[in-house]
């Protein structure tokens, strides 16, 4: 598919401020040009935003000033003159309680600034896991021209001979160390090993998985996704950004004309196929609202059960964003989605072409790391979709980083209320639990734990540690870093906060898991259930109560739960890009 571009030239949207000689285009362009800018730059050629999320306490996006610095090169080069903004920037890394509590406050600024400022058209410059779905998320509301560049994985880590993966080692290293295999001094001096360049997580973690997503969906250019930070290919990528974004306001290609059902089911099968972090499916959930598109959990589970996951990449696997890059990156796979039936190949790409004509020649160039089919990881990737009187609305598991022997399994409940109590129980020698037991953790979804936290892949019991156990069933309302990996069900919704089944599990009570079956059990009556949640109030409880002020009580009244996206009810849908009133 070739979109057919709109008839050029028109009335821009920036003339509104500019064009003219009133009282107010003169007020707006005197203003303008005190930064030493040429008239004929306000003369009716495109105003280019450039959104960028650039911060120093987003350590992921701390060298997006010099990309923004390419994607202005390229923008005067096809005709369209460059303006940078910054928006709020939430950092999982620095961030708290939880970045995830802040990715509708970034969502809001970028639509609102966007809307608001004299733009045709927006380059948005994301790096981290939740900067990446807010501003396509505020993008879609206004549904200006828009366009993504990514700012692109870390290079590989290494210590002692071993390739280190961010987030994954870290995961791994704390274990090592709570077992009594690895020294505090050590976990120290591999520090330095995770992070040794500009760029987000070199793993298949979230930032790398909804680059990927952004790319699937054909918000972004053609192998956008993996390019190392630090590589100069990135820089070339933003610089060609500029040049596409104005040839997209010429033609008016806006996100609405990309983010349709099946550019949704595109990511979704390309999230199975990298094996991608369960943290994709709140973010496009809440992306498609603001589009207008039905996609619910069930959809996930349609277009994602049958998928094999073929990219060797920690977790999941063994390699890092690196060696994917120099594979062929996010292009082949999807090319290997498109082989196999498994890809809407007409669906249109911020290129103007179909997404299939953007990757139909690509090549494989290390079969180890982006694996045939027949050598999946698993064949059966994606995200396991879960349902029972548990999680009525569903809960997701990611079975490319379970422990297969797990996926069947039946245990007694280990119940933990809320996160303070974990970290009080869990180093406890006399904590009643073993390998076989269910680890459930309350109070920690969207409204319990402000924000929804990664803490749902909870860290086990010393004591089985050092018996060489290295997972178990976990359940919980909360999510989990994608760089994480185990058996862990998340998302649980209704959540605890709210009164759902999850609050009235007890010590004690079995529940039984089955990924095949996707159900999610809890093994006590109906009867007993309905009691249990009749007598349930989040005053007895003791679930986090309601903020007293400020954002924080906005969020806990208007989030929705994480079964559709965790967004705020009042953003839900497009709003349009409507110049406002004058105010002079």
């Amino acid at each position: 598919m070739t979109f057919k571009p709109a008839k050029w030239p028109r009335r821009l949207r920036s003339q509104e401020w500019f064009g003219g000689t009133s009282k107010d285009a003169i007020y707006h362009r005197s203003w303008m040009k005190n930064q030493g800018l040429p008239a004929d730059l306000l003369d009716g050629r495109p105003v280019i935003g450039i959104c960028n999320t650039w911060s120093e306490l987003t350590p992921c996006n701390a060298h997006l000033r010099d990309l923004a610095e390419r994607v202005k090169f390229g923008v005067y080069e096809a005709g369209g003159f460059p303006v940078e903004f910054p928006v709020f920037s939430p950092s999982e890394s620095t961030l708290r309680p939880t970045a995830m509590m802040y990715r509708n406050l970034c969502a809001m600024d970028v639509e609102e600034a966007i809307r608001g400022k004299c733009i045709d058209g927006v380059v948005l410059l994301a790096g981290c896991d939740k900067t990446t779905p807010a501003l396509l998320m505020g993008a879609a509301s206004v549904d200006l021209p828009a366009i993504m560049v990514s700012g692109g994985p870390m290079l590989n880590g290494h210590f002692k001979g071993e390739r280190i993966g961010s987030g994954t080692h870290l995961w791994k290293f704390s274990e090592a160390v709570r077992a009594g295999e690895m020294t505090a001094e050590e976990f120290v001096e591999a520090e330095a090993s995770m992070s040794r360049s500009a760029g987000s997580c070199n793993t298949m973690g979230t930032a790398s998985t909804m680059a990927s997503m952004a790319e699937a969906l054909g918000m972004a250019l053609s192998g956008n996704a993996a390019i190392p930070a630090v590589d100069s290919r990135r820089r070339v990528m933003a610089h060609v950004t500029g040049r596409r974004i104005v040839d997209m306001v010429k033609d008016d290609l806006k996100p609405s004309d990309i983010m349709t059902k099946d550019a949704f089911e595109n990511a979704i099968r390309t999230n199975g196929a990298i094996g991608g972090s369960t943290n994709a499916v709140v973010h496009l959930l809440a992306m498609a609202g603001r589009v207008g598109i039905d996609l619910t959990l069930d959809d996930w589970d349609r277009c994602g059960r049958d998928v094999p996951t073929i990219v060797n990449l920690m977790p999941s696997g063994k390699y890092l964003m690196e060696e994917f890059f120099y594979a062929g990156g996010l292009p082949v796979v999807i090319k290997r989605l498109g082989e196999a039936g498994m890809l809407h190949k007409d669906a249109l790409t911020v290129s103007g072409k179909g997404i299939w004509d953007e990757v139909k020649d690509v090549q494989n160039w290390n079969e180890d790391v982006i694996l045939p089919v027949e050598k999946a990881l698993t064949q059966s990737g994606g995200v396991a979709v879960l349902r029972g009187n548990l999680a009525p609305n569903g809960a997701v598991l990611k079975p490319s980083a379970a422990t297969p022997d797990l996926m069947t399994h039946r245990g007694r409940a280990v119940v933990f209320e809320d996160i303070d109590d974990y970290k009080a129980r869990i180093n406890d020698d006399d904590l009643d639990i073993d390998e076989t037991c269910v680890m459930v953790l309350k109070n920690c979804g969207p409204r319990g734990y402000p924000g929804m936290a990664e803490v749902g892949n909870m860290g086990l019991p010393p004591k089985l540690l050092k018996k060489g156990i290295s997972d178990m069933v976990r359940i919980s309302d909360a999510r989990m870093s994608g760089t994480a990996f185990g058996t862990v069900v998340l998302h649980t919704a209704p959540e605890a906060a709210v009164g759902g089944p999850l609050a009235v599990v007890r010590d004690g009570d079995m529940i039984e898991l089955d990924v095949a079956a996707r159900r999610l059990h809890l093994d006590i009556t109906d009867a007993e259930l309905a009691a249990r949640l009749a007598e349930w109030s989040a005053e007895k409880s003791g679930a986090n109560p309601r903020p007293a002020s400020g954002y924080a009580q906005l969020y806990h009244d208007r989030v929705t739960g994480a079964d559709t996206g965790a967004d705020f009810d009042f953003l839900i849908g497009c709003r349009g890009n409507a110049v406002g009133k004058e105010a002079h």
